[in-house]
């Protein structure tokens, strides 16, 4: 699996007065999408916090927006991880149409941090392994 997809349909509750997506919505389906990709690789966020008492944490995200969604289409949130480091990954997530067109791309970066203290730790076994068979280098 080199890239996860993740279906949308855009509902009024998702827009704005003029019918097109409101701007943040993009970050939840973005959040859905990505602990969609861990699950769909076995290794969904409940057990990380189970096992080694860790979680994975957004440190920056960069969206560009460039064409609206609107009211009822249909949507794709592709989920790419284009880098795994010791306690980070960096994630491409694109928002596509019905005809793979590109709505808008958000690049993510990601640590997994400890639960007490929230600090960086190692992303443990077997996530790290996980994630680096499923890296993408960029386009």
């Amino acid at each position: 699996m080199s890239a996860h997809r993740y279906p949308v349909r855009v509902y009024f509750e998702d827009t704005d007065a003029g019918g097109v997506v409101y701007h943040a919505n993009y970050l939840s389906w973005a959040e859905r999408a990505r602990t969609e990709s861990l699950r769909a690789m076995g290794l969904p966020h409940a057990l990380l916090t189970e096992r080694h008492n860790m979680f994975l944490v957004v440190r920056r995200v960069e969206v560009e927006y460039l064409r609206p969604a609107r009211l009822d289409e249909s949507l794709l949130i592709e989920t790419r991880v284009e880098r795994v480091g010791g306690a980070s990954l960096d994630l491409v997530q694109d928002v596509l149409d019905e005809g793979d067109g590109l709505r808008t791309r958000l690049k993510v970066s990601l640590v997994c941090v400890s639960r007490d203290g929230l600090r960086a730790a190692r992303i443990p076994e077997p996530w790290s392994t996980a994630l680096r068979n499923v890296v993408t280098p960029p386009a």
